[in-house]
């Protein structure tokens, strides 16, 4: 189906109730979709057996859970389907907790990490579900799992012909897309879909576009859309409480610095900072200095200062090691870019003779973090930072271009009205 009849469809591509935007600097205007369809007394999911994809950050204002307040007020709920770190959250990097019953409802939670189409289907027709809800905040990186966690239950509720419905949470990094294109041959459980490494999306956006650009509208989408945000307001901006996504981003702060610093899983010889209190803030390796820190600073990259830091990750690379490098310091969110900063380093740091690349057979890590192997080859061959950022400039208009239908948020830039073909519908009352 053509994009633009996928448009046409509505429903198709997802209805987004009230998107209603806010004037930048009154967080407590900034309301989830959970907080809103609450409002409303479960109103769009009465008299249906409904299954939640859902973590620890599917909390309202008060940090009581989704399923916690759907099961106490009678919402007829089938199952629960936990991502990577699972339901609860109880698990690390690359883990799960299994199929199991939840304490605290009694509910069957199945453990949906990795889960192939196959078995989507196998669980959600085991659970009986008429309609899926998902719930899930996300950081806006590409290499972040619950992205794919989305698509894939997106497509199996398509194949059994289920209604989906996203419950809408800000952005915490914003709605600027950046970054390169995920290219053919290189995609992998980090990046598995053509979109580029920022992709400056809500879930809700990311559900819209994924319906209308891969799933060819067969989703019964609805979104139920923020109220109060816009693509200029971070997580500090938005007073939505923050809850840990994942072990290893436990705050708006890492989240800010993610999608360029996450890179740095794709080199062997610097630690990201995991193991430590400040993951994917905290660079540095057993083989580097000051000067690396002091070439970074030199660049004058916008927003950003470069601590000279030590650290001993306690798990992870080099455990129990002292690693030597920078502490990554956002002093202006409004300018700083994650992605060029990242670049920034990795240019630096490639001069430095303990620097090396991550194999992982025979495949370089940071070629399936990027799309491509065009970063590591430029930055291999002495590119500079401008050099290595400018290769992507058309794709990323292209991109940007190719999301704008499926937006349902003003951005930077913009008129300050939705997009066309957002189409959001008038919030109902109490929402």
């Amino acid at each position: 189906m053509k994009r633009r009849a996928v448009l046409a469809a509505g429903v198709a591509t997802g209805l987004a109730v009230g998107a209603e935007p806010a004037a930048a600097g009154s967080p407590s205007r900034v309301r989830t979709g959970l907080d809103r369809l609450a409002a409303r007394g479960w109103d769009t999911l009465r008299g249906t057996r409904v299954g939640v994809v859902s973590n620890p950050t599917g909390v309202d204002r008060s940090y009581r859970h989704l399923v916690d307040r759907m099961h106490a007020d009678g919402v007829t709920i089938g199952g629960v389907f936990g991502p990577e770190h699972g339901f609860r959250g109880s698990a690390q990097a690359g883990g799960s907790e299994g199929t199991g019953v939840d304490a605290r409802t009694g509910l069957t939670v199945y453990d949906a990490y990795l889960a192939s189409l196959s078995r989507w289907t196998e669980m959600f027709t085991a659970a009986g579900v008429g309609t899926v809800v998902f719930d899930i905040q996300d950081v806006g990186a590409r290499f972040y799992t619950y992205i794919y966690t989305l698509y894939d239950s997106m497509a199996a509720a398509a194949q059994l012909g289920l209604r989906y419905v996203v419950l809408d949470r800000p952005n915490p990094i914003g709605g600027r897309a950046y970054g390169p294109m995920m290219t053919d041959g290189y995609t992998s459980g980090v990046g598995r879909l053509a979109i580029v490494q920022q992709h400056g999306m809500t879930v809700g956006e990311l559900a819209r576009f994924y319906n209308g650009e891969f799933l060819s509208g067969a989703v019964r989408l609805e979104v139920i859309a923020c109220q109060g945000w816009t693509g200029r307001l971070r997580a500090a901006d938005t007073g939505v409480p923050w809850v840990m996504p994942s072990p290893n981003m436990p705050t708006p702060d890492t989240a800010a610095v993610y999608p360029g610093t996450g890179m740095f899983e794709g080199v062997s010889s610097l630690s990201e900072g995991r193991g430590t209190t400040r993951p994917f803030e905290l660079i540095g390796g057993p083989g580097f200095d000051y000067h690396w820190g002091d070439r970074v600073a030199a660049l004058g990259l916008p927003g950003v200062e470069f601590r000279e830091a030590y650290f001993t990750p306690t798990f992870n690379k080099f455990s129990g090691v002292l690693c030597a490098g920078v502490e990554v310091k956002v002093t202006d969110p409004g300018v700083f870019d994650p992605i060029r900063t990242a670049v920034g380093m990795l240019v630096e740091g490639r001069k430095s003779p303990a620097f090396a690349w991550r194999l992982d057979g025979s495949r370089y890590w940071i070629d399936l973090l990027t799309g491509s192997a065009r970063l590591r080859t430029m930055i291999d061959a002495g590119a500079t930072t401008g050099e290595v950022t400018g290769a992507w400039a058309a794709e990323l208009r292209a991109f940007s271009a190719q999301r704008r239908p499926y937006l349902l948020y003003p951005r930077p830039g913009s008129s300050g009205s939705v997009p066309s073909g957002a189409g959001p519908l008038a919030p109902r009352a109490g929402s």
